[in-house]
């Protein structure tokens, strides 16, 4: 049997190639839009990809299964109450997908959405589990929210009680050995406590998972409706595009290079530029109006909270990264990048932008608790209400991040802004955004707010 594994950090996401050695045949669950990986390893292997699984309607990124329909003619499977614009076999709960010797039962485990469902892996018909394909239902760590996709007229606290008998009722039943293998890990915005562990157990998850720990049903859907991550706008647009037929990603997609002077009439038109560079590096100089969005840390997802999925974007990245930062842009839906200027590690922009550069003032804690004694800025906390319950700064307003850019009305301007998030990295995402939206003396803290609970904890 083939089971690979296939993970991107950019978006936390796991996706799943399951074949059969002696029959050749495959299918691939839960793919991203660049299929190239998954078409590789099938040839590597000897396999026909002749099926593509997705256990739910993602929301955080554009699924893989047109691409890989387009490529091989594979079928796509859903759980049965999924409804989509185009053909799809409907998975029924106990169905077995025969792959030749390999076995895959799908198991109906809603919750996170009515039409998701789990994976079982066995080697042969019959035999224990190996492993399970768990999507979104559990992961290592935590289980999948219920507030993102919700079909029909149920709420969130019926998804919620879904969850919980799918949780106690089918998963925690399986046996201890059997590995679990979500479609998520650390920082996806689908749960709020995920571990950076990739594969777990069945039995390691019911000793270590404390959204799985005993408890009453009333009590699960208190810990799962609470403290979870602002979803970014982002993904109501992608769990629609899921459902419908949309253009395909091609695999020789590339962005073009913009000259000084397209950047400049893309400035003046409107266009979002996204810098990919560092923090440190946009501090130092930036073009006017740019949103700093770090292609060292959540670039696909924190793009799409800056910018409108179907947005003109015009790229400013590192030499060598323009096109990985383009396609990772198309991942979550966001096709329209139109070009890309590099700058090098010198942060030297073309002479014909140079009244266009910028710095971006950054305010130490120091100087914030000066600020805040004399009643002298607006504070703004971007961190999740998971983080916040842990501690705040006091008199902060807090926005998070995902909600920025459709909440800058609610922001005083009378002071100056300091924005904050746990370390630094986002809060030069929104100090820019706001300054981008034409905001003035926006500034964000150096450290974050664990610069600042240091400093306080020591005095």
């Amino acid at each position: 049997m083939i089971l690979e594994q296939y993970y991107i950090e950019c978006l936390s996401h796991a996706s799943y190639l399951v074949g059969d050695e002696t029959t050749g045949r495959a299918v691939v669950v839960d793919p991203r839009r660049d299929i190239t990986e998954y078409l590789a390893d099938a040839q590597k292997y000897g396999l026909t990809i002749e099926g593509v699984i997705n256990t739910h309607f993602h929301a955080d990124f554009v699924s893989g299964h047109l691409e890989l329909v387009d490529a091989t003619g594979a079928w796509i499977g859903f759980g049965e109450a999924a409804e989509t614009d185009y053909p799809i076999r409907r998975l029924t709960d106990g169905e077995h997908v025969s792959l030749g010797e390999v076995d895959l039962e799908i198991l109906s485990t809603p919750g996170h959405t009515w039409e998701s469902i789990s994976v079982l892996v066995r080697e042969r018909a019959g035999a224990e589990p190996v492993a399970v394909l768990t999507g979104d239902a559990l992961f290592i760590g935590d289980v999948g929210r219920p507030d993102l996709v919700n079909i029909g007229d149920s709420s969130t606290g019926d998804l919620a009680r879904a969850m919980y008998h799918t949780i106690h009722d089918r998963l925690l039943q399986l046996p201890d050995s059997v590995k679990v293998m979500p479609a998520h890990g650390a920082g996806s915005s689908c749960g709020k406590n995920l571990s950076t562990e990739l594969v777990s157990t069945i039995g390691e998850q019911r000793v270590s998972n404390p959204s799985v720990q005993p408890m009453t049903e009333d009590e699960f859907v208190a810990l799962i409706t609470s403290g979870q991550p602002a979803a970014p706008a982002y993904f109501a647009s992608d769990a629609a595009m899921n459902k419908r037929v949309h253009p395909l990603l091609q695999p020789d997609r590339t962005v073009p290079e913009m000259t000084p002077q397209q950047i400049r009439e893309a400035l003046d038109a409107g266009v979002r530029i996204v810098d990919a560079r560092t923090v440190e590096d946009f501090a130092l100089g930036h073009l006017r109006g740019s949103v700093n969005v770090g292609f060292d840390g959540r670039f696909a997802e924190t793009g799409g909270m800056v910018a409108e999925v179907g947005e003109q974007i015009a790229l400013i990245t590192y030499p060598g990264e323009e096109q990985e930062a383009a396609l990772r842009l198309a991942r979550i839906g966001s096709d329209h990048s139109i070009g890309y200027l590099n700058v090098g590690r010198d942060g030297k922009f073309p002479t014909e932008l140079a009244d266009l550069v910028r710095t971006a003032p950054r305010t130490t804690v120091t100087e914030l608790d000066e600020l805040l004694a004399d009643d002298a800025v607006t504070l703004i906390d971007i961190r999740n209400p998971g983080e916040r319950e842990g501690g705040a700064i006091p008199n902060s307003l807090h926005i998070p991040l995902a909600q920025l850019r459709l909440r800058v009305d609610e922001i005083p301007t009378d002071k100056p802004i300091v924005v904050h998030c746990a370390g630094g990295w986002r809060s030069s995402v929104a100090a820019s955004l706001l300054r981008a939206n034409g905001i003035q003396h926006v500034s964000d803290l150096l450290g974050g707010y664990n610069q600042w609970a240091d400093v306080h904890a020591s005095v």
